[in-house]
């Protein structure tokens, strides 16, 4: 007679399969709804007025009541955002690869980037402005140069820890600069310029709101920014909370949107995205 063989263990069910990632949905929607529920009852129990500060009724109220204001600011801040990060994102990989192509080139103009970096963007911001053309293109260029740089560091950083022995593997091979940037170096810095797209995503949306308070813009084209300035100038706190959750939900979004781009090109090869089988 053969030998019995064991018995394969069940297949995890659906729930078993996707548990971890049912509860990492669930729980932050808990908490941010108790969040939500607490305010709402402490606003309710010691009758504080919605000029001091309004509950999340009022605040959803003022979000329905004035969506035909607070729609265009969101789509113009949205826009500069995107334009800025664009920008970032083709100015900091083309400076990064140009950098890292010789140490006297990165020694001569890194510290010019970090220069850029470290100015206060109020302080700079109102010279921009006076030299720009347009409000639109002078808030466009404050966002791109705070988002600029992590992107640019991150790059040049990952295209220098490229494996040496892989380096010398293609001159053994005699493949050329411009192969071994495509083929090797390029991609082993994907993980940086990932970090950098996460963190570019948020700054260039911070630099859009900062920037627009400095200019003080108004009319049809202007942004959330002076929406919040606009509310709290006639005390409408309710549009002005609107207005807050709305950026907040943005740069949600923004982050949500670059880790999914980070999940999608890292989560097959690289260690920071593989799932761990213990």
């Amino acid at each position: 007679m053969s030998e019995a063989q064991p018995l394969a263990p069940p297949k995890p069910g659906f729930f078993g399969r996707n548990r971890e990632t049912i509860l990492r949905t669930i729980i932050p929607i808990c908490v941010v709804v108790a969040l939500i529920l607490l305010w709402q009852l402490i606003i309710t129990a010691n009758g504080i007025p919605q000029y001091i500060l309004p509950g999340p009724l009022a605040v959803a109220t003022s979000l329905y009541n004035d969506w035909g204001t607070l729609w265009p600011a969101l789509w113009v801040t949205t826009q500069i955002t995107m334009q800025a990060l664009t920008l970032a994102l083709i100015g900091g990989v083309g400076i990064a690869i140009f950098l890292v192509q010789s140490k006297w080139i990165e020694t001569a103009f890194y510290p010019i980037t970090v220069i850029l970096q470290v100015t206060p963007i109020v302080a700079i911001a109102p010279l921009i402005l006076i030299y720009a053309p347009t409000t639109q293109v002078a808030l466009l260029i404050c966002a791109f140069l705070v988002a600029f740089f992590p992107i640019l560091s991150n790059m040049v950083q990952g295209l220098k820890s490229v494996d040496h022995n892989l380096l010398n593997l293609f001159d053994l091979y005699g493949a050329s600069r411009w192969q071994t940037l495509l083929y090797l170096k390029l991609p082993s810095s994907l993980p940086y310029f990932m970090t950098g797209l996460r963190i570019g995503g948020g700054l260039a949306l911070i630099a859009a709101v900062v920037a627009e308070f400095a200019a003080g813009s108004a009319g049809a084209g202007s942004g959330l920014a002076f929406r919040l300035l606009e509310s709290q100038y006639r005390l409408n706190i309710p549009r002005l909370f609107a207005a807050l959750v709305l950026l907040s939900l943005l740069g949600v979004v923004i982050f949500a949107i670059t880790s999914f781009i980070s999940w999608l090109s890292l989560h097959r090869w690289h260690e920071s995205s593989l799932k761990r089988e213990n």
